[in-house]
């Protein structure tokens, strides 16, 4: 193997930023040693910290390399992510901020433990957490995937390099907390905006114009099927994708914890506002997907191998290989990588804040929650496992389980979304409900052989394709709302909640 200026690059980016990670442990003056300053980072972070840590957070690696993936395999069913993540604001806005304000009244550091304090059933708790680690994990291994891939697209043989960087990665994730990500998310956003904005701008001008690059894609990529007599077609599939996807978002374990390390309901708000500009960059990187179509990047013998290693997931780097001097292939390459890092950093802080607070605490120890002690080694253990998944395992579990994850996690939504409103439904009936809605998302999933989110549900005559995560959490929700009555009945009063409405305000 040769030493190219790209991979020079690539390694001095990266190594930069894993220096960084170590060195934000003093940032802020305080020491990591409380679990709220390693996994919330005090409740410190300012508006401008909290956008580059909450979109770190969001667009990762992953989104990265799948979206204009999804564009290049799928064609225009991939662009539901462009009204999913501006779906999302609104409910930013108009959620978190009063579970902000609870937990920080309250000292909560997870959703769980909001769960407990509000209906007062450790169960319930339990089983938003178990779900939010599980749906957490496959998540940081397509963490991997994204800089595997990148690092397989320079020539590097072998997993050591990756290997190398996540051990790294666990370690300053476990000396500096959450201030680790929040500092790196800064240098890693940057230069995601700076290799998007390059190349829609090169990349465009080399192909013609984007006139040129929609005239060689095919017409069924560009647009939507029509649907057939009788059917929604797509355009159910589409928009109950994008709002499912929506739901679920901030209710990852990750994604929760950047918004409650804000200083304030304030700061939410504002990035609420603000965060958009993100969903803009993911339009423009949707299109290299129809770039890649447009360049034939397929049929390029240059690109041959490295399709058939990783599928269309290749699209992107080959696209950047393609088109880009080498030293800003570099560049992009690294945006990737650390794309990478940051969110699988979050991802393990926020899965470890939940095994301490809600597993260890609650079960194991029948006390305190054990500090940031044990939370600190769960990290590393969760970091270990993602690696071990990508390396042992076949791909298409991690991206099976992904698909899983966001349909069991959209149905914690009753349990903590609407429970921020209101607490009319009884907390053993969302239970119920939650397992009914994880029971059936799974079963009709594995119908689908894990290959496919949509179902073709046949209403009075009429096929309606629908995100299965979407129609099981309608399904879930009408379980706890029937069982309410009945739970409040056999038990009255049982439930006690240790909120006030003053928490909320």
């Amino acid at each position: 193997m040769s030493v190219t200026l790209p991979m020079v690059i690539f390694f001095a980016l990266v190594a930069l930023v894993l220096g960084l990670g170590f060195a934000a442990a003093k940032f802020g003056g305080e020491t990591a040693n409380h679990i709220e300053e390693w996994g919330l980072g005090g409740r410190r972070f300012g508006t401008l910290l909290s956008w580059f840590l909450i979109g770190g957070d969001a667009y990762t690696a992953y989104t990265f390399i799948a979206i204009p993936a999804l564009m290049f395999g799928a064609g225009a069913i991939g662009f539901f992510a462009m009204p999913y993540t501006i779906l999302i604001y609104p409910i930013l806005f108009t959620v978190f901020p009063r579970l902000w304000r609870v937990a920080k009244a309250r000292g909560y550091i997870t959703a769980p433990e909001f769960v407990r304090g509000r209906y007062g059933n450790k169960w319930l708790a339990l089983a938003v957490g178990v779900t939010g680690i599980v749906a957490t994990m496959p998540y940081i291994a397509l963490q991997l995937v994204g800089m595997q891939t990148v690092i397989g697209a320079l020539g590097i043989p072998g997993h050591l390099p990756l290997v190398l960087a996540f051990l790294v990665l666990g370690g300053f994730t476990y000396t500096a907390g959450l201030k680790a990500p929040a500092v790196i998310s800064v240098v890693k956003d940057l230069l995601i905006y700076l290799t998007v904005l390059v190349a829609i701008i090169t990349i465009p001008a080399e192909l013609g114009g984007f006139g040129a690059i929609f005239a060689k894609v095919p017409a069924k990529l560009v647009l939507l099927a029509q649907p057939p007599a009788g059917s929604s077609g797509s355009f159910t599939a589409y928009g109950s994708l994008a709002l499912g996807s929506a739901l679920a978002l901030f209710l990852y374990p990750h994604t929760m914890t950047g918004v409650l390390s804000s200083s304030g309901p304030k700061v939410i708000k504002r990035n609420a506002v603000l965060l958009p500009a993100y969903s803009l960059m993911l339009g423009f990187l949707a299109l290299l997907g129809f770039m890649a179509v447009a360049m034939g990047l397929k049929t390029m013998p240059q690109f041959a191998a490295g399709f058939a290693h990783y599928g269309t997931s290749f699209a992107v780097p080959a696209l950047l290989m393609a088109t880009l001097p080498g030293w800003f292939v570099g560049v992009a390459f690294a945006a990737i990588a650390i794309g990478a890092l940051v969110p699988a950093s979050i991802m393990a802080i926020a899965a470890a804040n939940i095994f301490a607070r809600d597993i260890w605490g609650q079960f194991l120890r029948h006390g305190p929650d054990g500090g940031a002690k044990v939370a600190k080694l769960f990290s590393i253990l969760v970091i270990l496992g993602a690696l071990v998944f990508v390396l042992a395992l076949p791909l298409t579990f991690a991206v099976q389980l992904q698909l899983l994850g966001g349909m069991w996690l959209i149905q914690t939504v009753p349990a903590i979304m609407i429970s921020v409103f209101t607490r009319r439904l009884n907390g053993w009936a969302l239970f119920v409900g939650l397992a009914v809605g994880i029971g059936v998302a799974t079963w009709l999933a594995a119908l689908n052989h894990f290959a496919a989110a949509i179902w073709p549900f046949h209403v009075f005559g009429y096929t309606v394709p629908c995100y299965i995560a979407l129609a099981t959490l309608l399904l879930n929700l009408f379980v706890a709302w029937v069982l309410t009555p009945v739970f409040n009945a056999l038990a009255p009063g049982a439930e006690g909640d240790e909120t006030s409405a003053a928490d909320y305000v």
